[in-house]
């Protein structure tokens, strides 16, 4: 059995790429998910699929997954869904981005703040949420689950697991602030009201809570959001949409960078071997597919997307599967050496 630990990135809509990745896992039997660090769309994919493996294994996970993107799906404006299966993800991108009413919205965003609604704010993702079974979210058994989320006050990352993770634990983690209000949620600790945001701002997702000597070496990291692009923002869309991209990939990248530092430590024998965890990385992505979408598709969960993007997830899992499956346990697939090089 190779067992594994996920980091479930977070980006919208785009999370359904994850959930093809997820569909894809669940077909090998000799693969077993240990643990699950999930932001934003990665903490709804990782509570379905926790939820699903509790309640009925593997059939349970995938069930709960589709259960969850039929969902998300029916958020969009099904009257458009038929039509829009004639075009390509990244034909319906651009239609997508230069639709008045998806301009209007984006403008929107940019000028009335959430809270202007008042007693109206509803947030749309609360009963897709409140629909997951948290005994079994919050079970013992299964992998281990933490979700991340933004503290307001002090920025700093907070890391939801075991009975803290509840609906608004999942809702702070993928509380972007110029669509929701902030989610409050009282800290333990310190009995204070906390605001939380989007957790993608201090871990998109957080790694370090799987660096436990009870769980596998092997990270596999589900990236959604491109970590290069080859084409120079020009547009206002454009240059926004990649801001984000580089700021939700940050503190990632930092923790990368951190791992890839340890592992030279222990490479040239400053550092002695056991002292720290062994950290093994792979990265399941496709940005060629993900550098064609933008934001319009993260915003607005058109199903023929979601399906395309669940499709693409489950041939990236896939290839992965083909080069690497062997490599789990063994050796990182990431050359980290050479991403900071």
């Amino acid at each position: 059995m190779r067992r594994i630990n996920l980091a479930l990135q977070g980006g919208g809509a785009h999370g359904a790429f994850t959930w093809g990745v997820l569909d894809r896992l669940l077909d090998e039997p000799d693969v077993e998910v240990a643990a699950i660090t999930g932001t934003s769309a990665g903490a709804l994919n990782g509570a379905a699929f926790k939820a699903g493996m509790v309640s009925g294994g593997r059939e349970g996970a995938r069930s709960l997954l589709d259960s969850l993107w039929r969902r998300m799906g029916a958020q969009a404006d099904m009257r458009l869904s038929a039509w829009m299966r004639a075009l390509d993800a990244s034909h319906l991108t651009r239609f997508l981005e230069h639709m008045p009413i998806f301009a209007a919205a984006d403008m929107a965003t940019r000028l009335v703040s959430p809270y202007a609604y008042g007693p109206f704010y509803t947030n749309p993702l609360r009963p897709v949420v409140e629909a997951f079974d948290f005994d079994c979210v919050n079970a013992c058994s299964g992998p281990a689950l933490f979700i991340c989320a933004t503290c307001v006050r002090t920025g700093k990352i907070r890391v939801f697991d075991g009975p803290e993770i509840t609906t608004d634990a999942i809702l702070a983690s993928a509380c972007l602030p110029t669509l929701f209000q902030a989610v409050r949620i009282r800290d333990p600790k310190s009995g204070r009201l906390e605001a939380y945001w989007d957790g993608g701002y201090t871990g998109n997702p957080a790694l370090f809570p799987l660096f436990n000597r009870d769980l596998p070496d092997d990270v596999v990291i589900v990236n959604i959001n491109p970590l290069e692009r080859e084409d120079l923002p020009v547009t206002p869309r454009q240059i926004q949409n990649r801001i984000n991209e580089i700021s939700f990939n940050s503190s990632l990248l930092r923790e990368l960078r951190a791992i890839s530092f340890v592992q030279r430590l222990l490479e040239d024998g400053t550092l002695e071997r056991g002292r720290m965890s062994r950290v093994l990385v792979h990265m399941i992505a496709d940005d060629a597919l993900m550098n064609s979408l933008s934001v319009a598709t993260k915003l607005v969960p058109v199903p023929h997307v979601l399906t395309t993007l669940k499709e693409a997830g489950r041939d990236a899992a896939d290839r992965f599967l083909s080069a690497h499956k062997a490599d789990l346990g063994e050796r990182s697939t990431v050359d980290l050496a050479r991403m900071f090089g």
